[in-house]
């Protein structure tokens, strides 16, 4: 009997959404591929998503570091070592193995060109600096909350997504960046990694955290993960940066050539693919399809609940602002937040819980607009009706619902255009679309891949507003016959 038949199910692998991480999650997915069905689920955020996703079982295995784990995912204010921090992940049903050979540290990089600073200490001494940070370095415990009280930092950092942060440091519009220290575009950008003089940053080193169930479930597959370990050095992670943000290979073609290799020896840049060339690419049809699912199916959803709720809170006077109220308070709930708390609600990512978020954000014109039309129609037409014998129900169905009905499929207009756009933060969980592109143009900075993205999600609202428009018109040719 074969490996693969004696291993169980599909293991699933993640990533968070920057180069590193897609690399490493190809490696694990491809380096465990010849022993059993495996998928890379990539591209998952930060590192709250992506521990949920495999708390709750949607991921199997992800590439971790353990400044970070100790740090963000055991909350300890400094460096535990490996057996205490064993210990308490099996507490989670999580464990952690498999060391990858090289250490990615945190650090706080400025532009070559600047003069006079060179350790984390004398930016106490220039308050007027402009901090541009990553929205997780910002929030972490072993982020700039500590980093600031240990070095006296007065400055007030703006948030700033890791995948441009080079680029807004090169046009100047902010002075202090945090970096990887495998970070290829270091070198490219000609920057100046400030000293941590007090050594405040832990080591980063690279492992694997896995559900503790994984050795069992895959055997054959976790033996071949075990042979990589000590095997990516710290110059061969960099290359692979490199290959994938300088030279724009793929994140897949980049791990299988170091694998096949052994090695991170550069070959010639490719030429990096057009714009047209991304705009078309094999994926296009796969996450059009997944983007459609969401949307339909969100806004279906959002419809056979909405409209009762509306026609609710228009019939009864008493519970119209409480109902109003609950939709409006749900469409302020951050998207990513929303989707931090579904997942272990859930217990999965993916479809399931992108389209919990998305009906919830779809709900309120819906309602409002349901709401509304019944609101509208004439008291004289409602009179009438009851004094030909028509029953409040007979009265919904042929009088209030039909002269409302334009003002209705207004706000599933608005829903399904909301939903189009809104959709794209998927596949921060997982589920695909077009926002696939997005996050991984974000993780880039490249921005003929987020073009990638977003001219279809464009396309894809316009086309949408456009078959909604028809329909209005359609109603309201019926309503004048």
């Amino acid at each position: 009997m074969s490996s693969l038949a004696m291993d169980g199910g599909t293991l699933k692998v993640g990533s968070k959404r920057f180069t590193e991480s897609y690399i490493l999650g190809e490696i694990v997915k491809q380096s465990a591929a010849p022993h059993v069905r495996a998928e890379h689920r990539q591209g998952l955020g930060n590192t709250a998503i992506v521990l949920a996703a495999l708390q709750a079982g949607s991921i199997d295995v992800y590439a971790e570091y353990m400044g970070t784990i100790a740090g963000e995912i055991l909350k300890h204010d400094k460096a535990i070592d490996l057996a205490q921090m064993r210990r308490e992940l099996a507490a989670l049903g999580l464990g952690v193995a498999v060391p990858l050979g090289f250490n990615n540290t945190y650090a706080l990089a400025m532009r070559g060109d600047e003069t006079g600073i060179a350790s984390l200490a004398q930016l106490a001494q220039h308050p007027a600096l402009k901090f541009g940070l990553s929205h997780e370095f910002i929030g972490r415990v072993d982020g700039w909350p500590g980093l600031a009280a240990r070095y006296g930092l007065p400055q007030r950092p703006r948030g700033l997504d890791h995948g441009i942060a080079y680029e807004a440091l090169a046009q100047r519009q902010v002075d202090v960046i945090d970096i990887y220290s495998t970070d290829a575009k270091i070198r490219q950008y000609g920057l100046r990694v400030l000293a941590d003089t007090q050594q405040y940053f832990p080591r980063y080193d690279a492992m694997l955290l896995y559900r503790l169930d994984v050795p069992q479930r895959f055997p054959a597959a976790w033996l071949a993960l075990q042979g990589l370990q000590g095997r990516i050095s710290e110059s061969d992670m960099i290359a692979m940066n490199a290959a994938v943000e300088i030279d724009g290979k793929t994140f897949s073609g980049v791990a299988h050539q170091w694998l096949a290799s052994g090695t991170s020896a550069k070959k010639p840049a490719a030429a990096r693919s057009k714009l047209l060339d991304k705009l078309i690419g094999d994926d296009l049809w796969t996450l059009t399809r997944q983007h459609l699912t969401l949307v339909l199916l969100s806004v279906a959803l959002a419809c056979l609940i909405g409209i009762p709720l509306g026609v609710l809170a228009a019939l009864s006077a008493p519970l119209r602002q409480t109902v109003l109220a609950f939709v409006g308070v749900l469409q302020t709930v951050p998207s990513l937040a929303l989707l931090a708390i579904l997942i272990p609600l859930l217990g999965m990512i993916g479809t399931v819980p992108a389209l919990v978020a998305l009906f919830v954000y779809a709900l309120l014109p819906i309602v409002r607009n349901t709401c509304t039309g019944i609101l509208q129609v004439p008291q004289g037409l409602r009179m009438a009706a009851l004094a030909l014998g028509l029953s409040k129900r007979d009265r919904l169905l042929h009088v209030d619902l039909p002269l409302a009905l334009p003002v209705m499929l207004a706000g599933i207009k608005t829903a399904a255009v909301m939903s189009v756009g809104t959709a794209t933060i998927a596949a921060f969980i997982g589920a695909g679309g077009y926002g696939e592109r997005i996050t991984i143009g974000l993780a880039l900075n490249d921005n003929d891949m987020l073009l990638a993205g977003a001219i279809p999600a464009a396309v894809l609202a316009l086309l949408t507003q456009g078959l909604f428009e028809l329909v209005e018109r359609w109603a309201v040719a019926g309503r004048q016959h």
